[in-house]
């Protein structure tokens, strides 16, 4: 596990520390950085990052502005309250003990408002309305509305065969197909009961790390734009391009591709695979140091994320939430080190966490995870074993196509396996993976034959949209879209 913070030093810092002691203010003490980090580092990075939070709340129109703000602007922004004297900001910071609904509010109905956003909002990243009780500019209440979309996807898996799953799976959450595809091949090879050649897990893990790569990309630049740095739409696609390139030379698809299926994946990597693979990393690293220098000493983006959207580590366990947002809180829970997968354990990665959980945690730990991906990647591309790249039982595999005109016996699998389909004995089964918006697992049962009787999804995007209210409540309107960007849903994935 590694503290985000340790990614984002203030250019400077050390001169506005000593900035303050020359003015005779004493400098907030750092929190120590969690599990197993050296205490003088993790009080040096924790202090910067406590700086960094003091300064962000300087910025206030006419008051004395600090370095860095003093330089960035003269204009300052204005706010209704001091925040020591706004109970609503003592609620969304976790510090106020009290029970929001003990007593009610000596507010006259006339006072209060019902306003819908959505579900034809561009800003709630699909087909979502939230139903929002306003008192001024302050929610007190937030009622999250899905099911919008009505895909079924759940229920057409009972009228597809196992072979044809993939093909439906990976348009649930669109941003993160190949872990659609992997955590769903997963469990029909758990009821099979069979094994994966080991470079089919290491094409696996390749392509769902830059499948998590090119989601994190996209979702700095939607956030981006939805916060109000426009030029973060730009810069995201731009890298995010250089992903789907590579996915589409590798499975014919630039989304939504089938690749990964039962028994292995559907094809071997392409030549000069290796090229493309070193290329995307520097682009991708060079890309978001520049999201780094234009957003991390913003004056403006500091002060619409930092303290906005809360959610405590509690809170995360109640809602069921994984993912960036459980990490940003916290809470060091990876599948990727707690459950391993497809050889995943092999692979030397970090987990990156924050202290805080609000929107600006989540964007270290998202820019944070982009970087350790791409180090598993590299380490990948080093170590990729030779081999098959599918298990080769013929019950499971179709034959080669040469081999269908020398072959009777592989004429009969091929046969077989295009018109009824794998055959997959009774039994129940439960896969989960680590997905770029937390677990996302399959649960399949099967009374024998070649379609699944049943299949669930565990949809990470549905426990980040049941949170909203705890990330929302008792905050102010203009606060809303950062807190749903951070949260990252997938409507495709909550309306299966």
């Amino acid at each position: 596990m590694t503290d985000v913070h340790d990614t984002s030093d203030i250019d400077a810092g050390e001169d506005v520390l000593e900035e303050d002691a020359a003015d005779g203010r004493d400098p907030e003490n750092g929190q120590d950085a969690e599990n197993g980090q050296d205490q003088a580092n993790g009080e040096d990075t924790a202090s910067v990052e406590t700086e960094r939070r003091h300064l962000h709340e300087v910025w206030v129109s006419g008051t004395e502005e600090r370095f860095p703000f003093s330089a960035a602007t003269n204009e300052g922004a204005q706010e209704l309250l001091p925040r020591e004297e706004d109970p609503a900001l003592a609620i969304q910071a976790g510090v106020a003990v009290e029970d929001d609904y003990v007593t009610e509010p000596e507010v006259s109905d006339e006072e209060r408002q019902i306003i819908n956003m959505g579900p034809q909002h561009p800003s709630t990243h699909g087909v979502l309305r939230l139903q929002m009780e306003l008192e001024g500019e302050t929610i007190r209440r937030v009622k999250p509305i899905v099911g919008y979309l009505h895909t079924g996807m759940e229920k057409t898996a009972e009228v597809l065969n196992y072979a044809q799953g993939s093909t439906n799976v990976t348009r649930m959450d669109y941003l993160a197909p190949f872990h659609n595809e992997l955590v769903y091949s997963l469990t029909v090879e758990q009821l099979l009961g069979i094994d994966v050649p080991e470079r089919a897990n290491a094409i696996r893990v390749l392509m769902t790390e830059l499948n998590r790569v090119s989601s994190h990309l996209l979702w700095a630049a939607t956030m981006g734009m939805d916060i109000g740095a426009l030029s973060m739409m730009i810069y995201g696609w731009r890298e995010r391009e250089v992903c789907l390139d590579f996915f589409e030379k590798t499975t014919g698809l630039r989304m939504n591709h089938n690749y990964i299926r039962p028994g292995g994946v559907a094809a071997d990597l392409p030549d000069g695979w290796e090229d493309d693979v070193d290329n995307l990393i520097d682009v991708v690293n060079e890309g978001v140091s520049e999201y780094e220098e234009l957003l991390n000493e913003n004056p403006i983006f500091l002060d619409r994320t930092m303290g906005v959207g809360v959610i405590t580590p509690e809170e995360c366990k109640q809602y069921g939430v994984t993912g960036p947002i459980a990490r940003a809180s916290g809470l060091a829970w990876d599948l990727r080190k707690a459950a391993p997968y497809s050889g995943i354990d092999q692979y030397e990665f970090d987990v990156p966490t924050g202290l805080h959980g609000d929107v600006h945690d989540r964007y270290l730990v998202r820019i944070a995870e982009i970087r350790e991906s791409l180090r598993i990647v590299a380490q990948v591309k080093e170590s990729m074993p030779r081999g098959d790249y599918r298990n080769p039982d013929p019950k499971v595999t179709p034959p080669p196509r040469k081999r269908i005109d020398e072959s009777m016996e592989a004429l009969i699998h091929h046969f077989k396996l295009f018109t009824e389909g794998i055959v997959v004995p009774p039994g129940t089964a439960y896969q989960s993976v680590e997905g770029p918006r937390g677990e996302l697992g399959c649960y399949l049962v099967s009374k024998g034959g070649a379609r699944p009787w049943r299949m669930h999804w565990r949809a990470p995007s549905f426990a980040a949209v049941q949170a909203l209210p705890a990330m929302m409540t008792d905050s102010l309107v203009a606060d809303v879209v950062a807190a749903l960007a951070s949260a990252d849903p997938v409507l495709g994935d909550v309306d299966r």
